[in-house]
Parts: C-alpha cells; structure tokens; sequence
C-alpha cells in the first residue's frame, strides 16, 4: 500500500509541476498579447450622422438655395453608403435625387469632393472613378469628423457643392471638414 501511495504522490507532485510550469509560460506569452491589444486597439468608435442631423442638413441646404435663389435636390448617405435623407425642392428635374444619390456615393468611395474627382478624370491622372460606375460630377462633399468620414451629402442642381458646404457648416458648427486628407 505505501508504493501506491508514493507512486500517486510522485505522480500527483510532477502533475502539478508540468501544471505550474505550463501556468507560467502562458503567463509570459499573454503579457505581450495584452499589450499589443492594447496598442493595436480592436474596435474602435464610429461616428454616425443621426437621422435628425440628415434631415437638418437637408433643411439647411434648402434654406441656402431658396437664398441663392436655385433649385436643388440633395441626398445624404451614411458611413456606410445607405441613404438617410433625400429632398428635393418643388421645380427640381425628376432625375435630381437620383443624381444626387449617385454624387453623394462618388464623394464618400473617394472620400472627397466630387469637383477633385472630376478634375482627375478629366486630366487622365485618375480615371478609376469612371469605370467603378461612379459619377465624378461637382455637387458632393464627403462629411469628415476627426479624420474620419462618417458620411456624404450629394446636390444635384446649380452649386451644389456650396450648399452642401453651407449644410454641412450649419449643422456641425464648423467641426466637420470635407476632406479626409
């Protein structure tokens, strides 16, 4: 009975060795991991453009134009490219939003304003734009917080780009930009 007992305890002692042993290796290996988690940070906050805000920079385009007396329809997308608000004004030409929607995508795939776009695919430095089915027209602004592109606004009609602009200033006081560079 007592090699029993010595074999259970030397067999029990080198498990709970190769149990130690084995604790802190995983120990050593999951500091680094920790860190790099930390420095790598996995998520991240995304900013979005609030179905009220949509409808608040619509309210404020239409505003500019009746102002500068002009016509205008706008569309304004999400991060993501998903409609959130579109309008147009009373006189505005039946295929305005759907312009304004094909804008609107333009500025936010190439983060930037459609009339920059244009520029490049009519000197040749860049006609990808053209064969990605986007629509490099002046009229969109992509909608820029803190680096990060949280949406667009597409205007179909006279200067559009102005009075995304003037929407866009409107309804983030001056802390959006419209440039992801």
């Amino acid at each position: 009975m007592k090699k029993i007992l010595v074999i259970s305890g030397t067999v029990t002692g080198l498990m709970l060795s190769l149990l130690a042993e084995s604790h802190a290796q995983e120990q050593a290996r999951s500091v680094p991991a920790k860190q790099a988690a930390k420095e790598l940070r996995p998520t991240r906050d995304i900013k979005v453009i609030s179905s009220a805000g949509a409808r608040a920079m619509a309210d404020a385009c239409t505003a500019w134009a009746e102002q500068n007396k002009q016509i205008v329809a706008m569309a304004i997308l999400d991060w993501g490219g998903n409609l959130i608000e579109s309008h147009a004004m009373e006189g505005a030409p039946m295929n305005a939003i759907d312009t304004a929607l094909l804008k609107a995508k333009s500025a936010l795939r190439w983060r930037r304003a459609t009339s920059e776009t244009n520029k490049m695919v009519r000197n040749g430095a860049n006609l990808a734009p053209t064969f990605m089915n986007d629509f490099p027209q002046p009229g969109a602004l992509p909608v820029v917080i803190n680096g990060q592109v949280i949406g667009a606004m597409g205007v179909s009609g006279a200067d559009g780009e102005k009075c995304a602009q003037a929407a866009i200033d409107a309804v983030f006081n001056g802390q959006a930009a419209t440039s992801a560079r």
